[in-house]
């Protein structure tokens, strides 16, 4: 998760603790809330026409056969080549070890 510090007018850090104490929340909830509120306000699904949707789904799906082109070793060789990083804070090691057990049972069962 990020940080970000804001310097706000007085007034307007009032009117955000007064709201948050209103709603049950912390201010951070609170300002996350509001922030979160507005992108999504601002956020607008476009539809596509048939036309540009039929050339995405055959795209896709092109794509989609050449991946299953690739064997097995080379997706090993790839696996074994790759950066290992560190996991960002929020994965913790219960959902790592999660995730770890559901790729070695979609091994195993492929």
């Amino acid at each position: 998760m990020s940080r970000l510090t804001v310097r706000l007018p007085e007034t307007l850090h009032q009117q955000l603790v007064r709201l948050a104490e209103s709603e049950g929340v912390s201010l951070n909830q609170y300002i996350v809330y509001a922030l979160t509120r507005q992108v999504t306000s601002a956020y607008t699904v476009e539809t596509l026409d048939e036309t540009t949707s039929d050339r995405q789904k055959e795209s896709f799906n092109t794509l989609l056969q050449n991946l299953g082109q690739v064997s097995p070793a080379e997706i090993e060789t790839l696996m074994a080549e790759r950066e290992l990083v560190e996991p960002e804070e929020s994965l913790t090691p219960e959902i790592i070890s999660c995730l770890q057990e559901r790729i070695k049972n979609k091994k195993l069962s492929s």
